[in-house]
């Protein structure tokens, strides 16, 4: 889920940035020291928007710089348990599927992918099922469910769990084909009822 957050930090301002206007050197500092990182509460701080409040700056002994109370906003991304999400297959190995859900990829593992028994064919790189010959490869778009979250501060140690065997959810084109079937099959019902009357 994208979300706009305000913050409050104390920046250091180094002397090279004085000749700048201060919101400016401060919106550039901002940006290099937040965007990118992880909070586990926040999420991934995807970039920092604008600066509203910027206090009066103080200088420390023995350090050149200005140090300035400020509050900024900043966009910030993290996935919600039980969140639905629509995104590409980045990646298909032989223990799932990666799929990049805005600016971080979640994992499918191939026991989450349908109810059907999967196969990895490492020729085609691609997950399929034994029974439907429902195919995944990369470049599908799906739709799935965020089941497990947990956020470290180095993006690729960050683990999201998804999964696409409920209603409604896996690749786009399968989703369809389950929405005929289920029209076509309420439509035979209603007309062998009506044929009994």
């Amino acid at each position: 889920m994208y979300k706009t957050v305000k913050l409050i930090d104390t920046i250091r301002v180094p002397p090279k940035d004085f000749g700048e206007p201060l919101k400016e050197s401060t919106l550039n500092v901002l940006r290099e020291s937040y965007e990118g990182r992880i909070d586990k509460d926040l999420g991934l701080l995807l970039t920092v928007t604008s600066v509203k409040k910027i206090g009066e700056g103080k200088i420390i002994p023995g350090d050149g710089a200005t140090y300035h109370d400020v509050e900024f906003e900043a966009v910030v991304y993290k996935p919600v348990l039980h969140e639905v999400i629509t995104g590409k297959v980045s990646e298909i190995t032989q223990f799932g599927a990666f799929v990049k859900m805005g600016p971080i990829d979640g994992l499918v593992h191939v026991s989450q992918v349908t109810d059907d028994f999967i196969s990895f064919n490492e020729k085609t790189g691609t997950l399929a099922g034994k029974e439907t010959k429902r195919v995944l490869k990369e470049g599908d778009t799906v739709r799935a469910r965020v089941v497990s979250v947990s956020l470290k501060p180095i993006i690729t140690e960050s683990k999201i769990g998804l999964t696409m065997r409920q209603d409604g959810l896996g690749k786009l084109e399968w989703i369809e084909e389950d929405k005929k079937k289920k029209r076509k099959g309420k439509k035979s019902k209603e007309k062998s009822k009506g044929g009994k009357k």
